[in-house]
């Protein structure tokens, strides 16, 4: 046997299954949602920065619940190093063996599931598009807020200081409190010097290297691609800010593939359940009618 099921909960429409599976070796923990009618489309919940399969807020549980009982199974994991894995910790361009090796657990534990769609959140989107034109077997992405690492501090210039020189309490602040102006020139003097810095790295497009290798991989891939984008985050503002200004990038996402949402007012995790609730509302809406 691939993996090693070590407990079952049953819900309303769905059974959880906790797996134990390999990758190079060291043991692997996820929790598997079957549906009571499954479809042959399932999600793999890939996991993204100091998380395990969880999620903040349990947002991936829910999430995964709300798939399942809408008929698609579920896999989410702690890739190596991560939660109840073992393993060195290693950053999301080092797991790519971690999600295929998630995936033949996946696949072993729903044989009907023919298709497989990827579901990340920040840089764990970034590790899905950089992963999924490797495996045939990914047919669809859900990318929330991915991280394409290339103009954060302009970011922050654009989208933090700008917004707090609007603010009487920051004009207070600066007024009654010396030292809060001394450490305030100083963070914004070092995002100027990181500013400048990504300014002379970039091309004409506005893009680095891993954003290049993004688009590119984002060109390959042939499947529909949601892309959710929450309104008070700053990975999300990069996103658009870079996005925007390649002509590159401008023309992929164009593509009627492509269907790109924006939550008002939502954070990185989206924390509120409203929030968590839309965001899994778009997620079955999107599948239903991509996959139909």
């Amino acid at each position: 046997m691939p993996f090693a099921v070590f407990f079952r909960k049953k819900t309303v429409t769905a059974t959880e299954s906790a797996l134990t599976f390999t990758c190079h070796d060291q043991q692997l923990i996820g929790i598997h949602h079957s549906p009571q009618y499954p479809k042959n489309k399932g999600v793999l919940i890939v996991v993204g920065g100091p998380q395990y399969r969880a999620g903040s807020h349990r947002s991936f549980v829910l999430l995964a619940r709300h798939l399942a009982h809408n008929g698609y199974p579920v896999f989410r994991f702690d890739y190596r190093g991560m939660g109840d894995s073992e393993g060195e910790a290693r950053t999301f361009e080092g797991i790519d063996d971690d999600i295929r090796c998630a995936l033949n657990a996946f696949s072993a534990a729903s044989p009907n599931v023919s298709e497989f769609i990827l579901w990340g959140l920040c840089d764990a989107a970034s590790a899905s598009l950089c992963y999924c034109t490797t495996d045939a077997r990914i047919t669809g992405l859900v990318l929330l807020n991915p991280w394409i690492r290339t103009t954060q501090a302009q970011t922050v210039l654009k989208h933090y200081y700008v917004r707090r020189l609007a603010e009487p309490a920051f004009w207070k602040k600066f007024v009654s409190d010396g030292f809060y102006l001394f450490k305030a020139a100083g963070s914004l003097f070092n995002q100027l010097r990181l500013s400048a810095q990504q300014n002379s790295r970039e091309d004409n497009d506005g893009a680095n290297d891993f954003s290049e290798r993004m688009l590119s991989d984002l060109r390959r891939f042939k499947g529909p691609v949601l892309i959710v984008l929450c309104g008070n985050d700053l990975t999300a503002k990069e996103f658009k800010l870079t996005t925007g200004s390649s002509s590159g990038w401008l023309q992929v996402l164009k593509e009627s593939r492509f269907r790109i949402q924006e939550l008002a007012g939502a954070d990185h995790t989206f924390s509120s359940q409203i929030w968590r609730d839309q965001i899994s509302v778009w997620t079955v809406d999107w599948l239903a009618q991509k996959f139909s």
